[in-house]
């Protein structure tokens, strides 16, 4: 903010006033108009302009009607009245600057401009021209240059408020991109560990019947896990009946599980859709992708899917996109980068989520970090999803 800015500030109007005052004060010191000595009603009335000035700057419609007052004072009983039009112009261009009704501000003018012009200490001496040209300085020049504050104001308020409210709004759908993108992958996890539980309680249920005269301690510990398993499978159903959004999954239900032999499989097909589109696509997948736990495994095939997506969305139809999925040691290499160059089509293939808000939510998850930025004349996204994290230093999914 300028001093300008700050002098008119809605906050320092005790300032205003005070520096009113010290060049009032200073024009009866060192220069009145008339070139004489102030006289006792003079430095009577100019006091106690400055001192309502002072006591009223929060009250400006009670300080401009004291004003005009003590102007009307001073019209009959002073010569110079400089101190006291001064005085009433300004309270004029305060009630303006915070008046929140403009007619207010309009019928103050209309009576200080009645005042004015007939004030033959004024311009009134010189005629209708003068009496006109005073009216417009000490009237019409406050009431002009408070209505462009007042306005200015209102328009600087109005921007601040689109501002926070935008900024709100980009918090909101950021905040319900990950919580939507973390609903997704907790609809994930449960297909994928209800598959091992129920493949487990299948398998126990097998061995009871198989041991055909097994020890009762045995036998016990095996109806203990089938029971265990079974009520596992019943509460992930409750719980999945509460997370799975069916208009989200419609058109790929069939991507919700899948098996990590399968994700090459997937790959392609995700692949394919984007070739579908116009965009050329090299694919570097490493075979040994599908011996990948089905956490990963997801995480993969829905990063893919979302990166194509964009890469569809924003690049173009004309565009030349690469993507590489690579396997060293227990890490996932996985980029997809694009030159950028091509046109923006109508339709773009199903499979996107909520862009580089969602595919950063799925890698923080699964501790990596998401790359995303512009690479020469395209875009590149890439990850490194590290080794699931556990005691002998293998997934336990993977194992199951």
């Amino acid at each position: 903010m300028g001093w300008v800015g700050r002098l008119f500030d809605v906050r320092d109007t005790l300032v205003r006033m005070l520096l009113l005052d010290l060049s009032g004060l200073g024009y009866l010191l060192f220069g009145t108009r008339t070139g004489q000595s102030p006289t006792g009603a003079q430095w009577a009335l100019a006091g106690t302009a400055f001192l309502v000035a002072l006591v009223a700057h929060r009250r400006p419609l009670v300080n401009l009607t004291a004003q005009t007052v003590l102007l009307v004072v001073a019209i009959t009983a002073v010569d110079d009245t400089t101190i006291n039009q001064v005085g009433a112009s300004w309270g004029l261009l305060e009630l303006t600057m915070r008046s929140r009704r403009p007619r207010t501000g309009w019928v103050a003018a209309g009576v200080l401009g009645v005042v004015a012009a007939f004030n033959p200490g004024g311009h009134g001496a010189k005629g209708v021209a003068g009496t006109v040209f005073g009216v417009l300085v000490y009237v019409g020049l406050p009431l002009l240059a408070g209505t462009v504050v007042r306005t200015n104001r209102e328009l600087a308020r109005q921007a601040e408020e689109r501002l926070r409210a935008d900024q709100l709004r980009r918090e909101s759908e950021s905040r319900a991109a990950r919580a939507d993108e973390r609903s997704a992958i907790a609809r994930e996890l449960h297909d994928v560990v209800a598959h091992h539980v129920a493949s487990m309680v299948l398998r126990v249920g097998v061995a009871r019947h198989v041991l055909t005269d097994p020890d009762p301690r045995v036998g016990a510990v095996f109806d203990d896990v089938h029971a265990t398993g079974t009520a596992a499978l019943a509460d992930l159903r409750g719980l999945v009946a509460v997370l799975r959004d069916p208009d989200a999954a419609h058109g790929d239900a069939a991507l919700t599980s899948i098996e990590p032999s399968a994700l090459p499989t997937a790959l392609g097909a995700a692949v394919d859709r984007a070739r579908q589109s116009g965009v050329t696509v090299e694919a570097e997948v490493d075979p040994a992708v599908g011996a990948l736990d089905a956490v990963r495994g997801l995480a993969v095939l829905r990063l893919t899917q979302e990166a194509l997506t964009n890469v569809v969305k924003h690049a173009g139809a004309a565009t030349r996109a690469r993507l590489s999925v690579s396997v060293v040691g227990d890490a996932v290499y996985w980029e997809v980068a694009d030159d950028g160059r091509g046109w923006t089509p109508a339709t773009v293939p199903p499979g996107g989520g909520h862009g580089i808000t969602g595919m950063r939510e799925r890698v923080e998850v699964l501790g990596g970090r998401l790359d995303a930025g512009p690479a020469g004349t395209g875009w590149r996204v890439r990850t490194v999803l590290p080794a699931p994290s556990s005691p002998s230093g293998s997934s336990p999914v993977g194992s199951a």
